[in-house]
């Protein structure tokens, strides 16, 4: 692994403690932060059993604990125990669906979560950052194509755009509460929708196909003219990384977006390059699901600029590429019996080969 770090990181000195670390996207960055020889803690929920954490065999790697964020005594006390220095606030209630079913806990994680967050990093003087991750979709979408930019109003209309709203809310009173009290850097990261070999959520569209494709059954695509802002999971955690740095060394922005260069591909397309990318047969079936579609919104774009200029934050693979790339993953580990974590470690590498090389 790389034992080199981009300067751009340079800042950035552990422990960092990661909230939701046996999610996806936390298991991802833990190995990141591995790979970067930074020191790493973990306060999550238990692990689902066909999470990418579990078919890792994460358990115990790192100074970790299982507990729910809204339990502030238990989070306030690990975060003393481990004299943690940065937050990369990760866990969340994350799928849309899953917050009509449960509105209240969706809101409670995701809102008053991220407050308790907030206030564990105020009241302990020896954190110096948080980066708190919460969604593109809290923009106030009129599925108009906008490229939606950080200043842009927030709104948000199901239970998960909303909770995540709420998210910003308590993360923009946090902020106000540390200009003042000279607390630790708050900032928010806004990323699209994230890809990647290890996710397995249900009612996601890369999960679903592969499910499929594995199995050979048939897959029931609904809304394929939607849009979304296709990332490997890669990249936008890159960005986090450089927002904490960022962070550390003073400067004033509060939010940054993270989605691809190029227009955002709709579902159709993706569904496409999935299946040229699988080596067998698939079966697709295309549907428009009236109902989903009434549940979320049928376009959304980002304008990630901002963290281009201010944070050198550049996305290494374009979305067809990050597609190709998880498809492969999934390929690999499923059909020729790769290892995962060797998997994980060749896309880390990768990415960190690019930085070192064109980021110094």
């Amino acid at each position: 692994m790389a034992n080199e770090i981009p300067s751009l990181l340079s800042r950035i000195h552990g422990p960092i403690l990661i909230t939701g670390h046996t999610g996806f996207k936390g298991t991802w960055l833990t190995l990141l932060l591995e790979a970067l020889d930074i020191e790493v803690v973990g306060y999550s929920l238990k692990p689902e059993a066909e999470s990418l954490y579990s078919r890792l065999n994460r358990q115990g790697e790192i100074v970790e604990i299982y507990d729910d964020i809204c339990d502030i005594e238990t989070l306030d006390n690990f975060a003393r125990n481990t004299k943690i220095t940065s937050i990369i606030h990760l866990a969340a209630q994350p799928l849309v669906l899953d917050s009509y079913r449960n509105p209240l806990t969706t809101f409670q994680t995701n809102a008053m979560g991220t407050a308790n967050v907030l206030e564990v990093a105020r009241k302990n003087k020896f954190i110096n950052c948080v980066v708190a991750a919460t969604t593109d979709k809290v923009y106030r979408n009129d599925n108009q194509g906008r490229h939606f930019i950080e200043s842009d109003p927030l709104g948000g209309k199901d239970p998960y755009s909303a909770s995540k709203v709420g998210a910003e809310s308590a993360i923009s009173a946090w902020q106000h509460l540390s200009h003042i009290e000279d607390g630790p850097k708050i900032i928010s990261v806004r990323a699209g929708n994230v890809i990647g070999g290890g996710d397995w959520a249900k009612n996601r569209l890369l999960p679903d196909l592969i499910r499929g494709f594995s199995k050979e059954e048939n897959v029931i695509v609904r809304n394929p003219r939607s849009t979304r802002p296709w990332q490997h999971v890669l990249d936008p955690l890159m960005g986090y990384l450089l927002s904490l740095s960022y962070g550390l060394g003073g400067g004033n922005i509060d939010s940054f977006n993270f989605g691809p260069s190029e227009p955002s591909l709709s579902v159709k397309e993706v569904v496409e390059i999935s299946s040229s990318a699988w080596k067998g047969q698939t079966f697709i079936q295309e549907e428009e699901g009236h109902q989903t579609k009434k549940l979320e919104s049928s376009v959304l774009e980002l304008d990630a600029r901002r963290a281009r200029e201010c944070l050198s934050w550049t996305p290494v693979w374009k979305q067809q590429d990050a597609i190709n790339r998880t498809v492969d993953w999934w390929y690999k580990y499923l059909i020729l019996g790769r290892n995962p974590l060797n998997l994980c470690r060749e896309d880390i590498e990768y990415v960190l080969s690019y930085y070192l090389e064109f980021k110094k």
